[in-house]
């Protein structure tokens, strides 16, 4: 494995094939945007409908979030279907269960029948509790999963040394190296003749009966259908999803392990996310230990994380080595359900899928099935639990207004907050914002010494960025946002870098300070 302690193992353990980038107008049936597990499972199962189909990425395949997953395959989504029995039912909250639990049951399925490398094991989840509220939640958790019909034990014995109050078990899940599963399908899709072009930024879309797909670089795609599998969508329509989904961030600590690992798969029921499962690490079984969630942008000490995830771990296991670690951004929607269908009613032609809540691997299995069915104009029972104009009271008006009221915050917090112009102290590998007349800016001094100088204000709509000292990015706390130090878009929806200016420009920092 390559030593990078900073990426997902993941991506360190696999060679990924480079794919040309798009230098002609093309036509075909479906575009698919976006070459994560979402996207390459609908370029798959379209290809093997016998449609053309083109695969775009702004990226390196597999680089986003499903390159920084987790990688469990379960339906147990922590304390999910108590909540959903309130806002939206019990049919609904059921088809959800289905839902996942389908793709669950496809993903082993294809893995067997395409004799897949890609380490999978059938594991057993468990939600459990180590608080008296947390063993509250999950008893009702399991009154839920008893309405539902879902055949969960609820246990206080499980195979790892936790003190725990209660756990709720749901056997036959799994988990698995997403990467290498998905190089399979890609691999898969090219063979049944579909097209795979990265470094190719969509930032448009032309509707009508034949969409048009535009992209960074004034090349065009014409397609019956156009596929949104971009994690946060590129384009929104009418659809105003920046206003109905919010961004967070989780952490990944990866360690060798001096004993056996016991098994299953574990999440706790409280805040902040305690999340377990195991893998193999150069040969040595290893842990992953996962969480310490918050919004994009809200967090002070983004490196701290790493440091809570690996003191939980030296508490309840015996770590022996860290080996990698690493970050992922993740999208939930106003009743926690994914989006996944036509962008808005009036462009049924071009279809979204995001909004997974850090349940991507079965959420965005369970997508790329029903995306297939609505281009080939099948039925599909689920269609109308994912429907993205869609509108529970219960949870969407108060998640609405608290999105929403969030934003505002931070808009009026980033404009009127007092900064000092002083960085004569910024030490190397330290950013500061400083406020420069009526103008706030981030300044960051690399571990070279060479100053690095950006507006910080986030080009989607206008909120101001923080720092985020783990990944050496500027993120934004309105919509996820988040751009490199230099200020290049590393993820959306923002699409225009941020404005970058000369170290010269500030007075007090002397050549010397800055490298030159």
């Amino acid at each position: 494995m390559k030593k990078d302690e900073q990426t997902a193992y993941w991506l360190q353990s696999v060679a990924i094939p480079t794919y040309p980038t798009l230098t002609k107008n093309m036509e075909t049936d479906v575009c698919v945007v976006g070459a994560g597990i979402t996207g390459i499972t609908t370029a798959y199962l379209l290809a093997k409908e016998g449609l053309s189909v083109v695969l775009v990425e702004a990226n390196d395949v597999l680089h986003g979030t499903t390159g920084h997953t987790s990688a469990k395959v379960t339906a147990q989504h922590g304390l999910i279907y108590n909540k959903l029995l309130k806002s939206i039912g019990k049919n609904e909250a059921r088809l959800y269960y289905e839902a996942n639990k389908n793709a669950v049951k496809w993903m082993r399925k294809i893995v067997e029948e395409e004799n897949i490398n890609c380490e999978w094991r059938d594991e057993t989840a468990y939600l459990y509790a180590m608080t008296e509220k947390g063993e509250k939640d999950i008893e009702d958790e399991y009154a839920a999963y008893e309405q539902l019909h879902i055949k969960g034990e609820l246990t206080t014995d499980i195979p790892i040394s936790l003190p725990i109050k209660n756990a709720l078990k749901l056997s036959g899940q799994g988990q698995f190296h997403p990467v290498k599963y998905c190089l399979h399908l890609l691999k898969a899709f090219e063979k049944l003749g579909g097209k795979i072009f990265q470094q190719v930024t969509a930032v448009n879309i032309t509707s009508g009966v034949r969409a048009v797909l535009q992209t960074k670089n004034e090349k065009e795609i014409g397609a019956k259908y156009i596929v949104c599998a971009t994690h946060y969508p590129f384009y929104e329509g009418l659809g105003m999803y920046a206003m109905r989904m919010y961004a967070e961030r989780s952490y990944v600590v990866a360690a060798t392990l001096k004993e056996k690992y016991a098994g299953g798969m574990y999440i706790n029921a409280e805040k902040p996310a305690r999340s377990i499962r195991q893998t193999t690490i150069d040969g040595k079984q290893a842990i992953l230990l996962i969480g310490d969630e918050h919004r994009t942008g809200e967090a002070e000490d983004t490196s701290a994380h790493y440091r809570h995830l690996h003191t939980f771990g030296m508490e309840h296991f015996h770590l022996e080595k860290e080996v990698a670690k690493w970050s992922a951004q993740d999208l939930t929607t106003l009743d926690e359900i994914p989006y996944v269908g036509s962008i808005t009613p009036n462009e049924e032609n071009i279809l979204i899928a995001t909004g997974f809540r850090k349940w991507g691997m079965t959420n965005g299995t369970a997508a790329a099935h029903l995306i297939k069915d609505i281009v080939l104009g099948k039925e599909n029972r689920f269609r109308s639990l994912y429907q993205p104009s869609r509108f529970h009271a219960t949870a969407s008006v108060k998640n609405f207004l608290k999105q929403n009221v969030n934003v505002v915050g931070h808009l009026l917090k980033g404009k009127l907050e007092v900064l000092s112009s002083d960085i004569e102290h910024l030490e190397l590998d330290q950013a500061t914002v400083i406020r420069e007349g009526m103008d706030r800016k981030g300044v960051y001094k690399d571990p070279s010494g060479k100053v690095h100088i950006v507006d910080t204000t986030c080009t989607h709509i206008g909120c101001e960025v923080a720092w985020n000292d783990a990944e050496k990015s500027w993120d934004c706390p309105c919509h996820g946002s988040r751009f490199t130090y230099t200020g290049e878009v590393l993820e959306g929806p923002a699409e225009k870098p941020l404005q970058t200016y000369d170290y010269k420009m500030i007075d007090n920092i002397t050549s010397d300070d800055s490298g030159y």
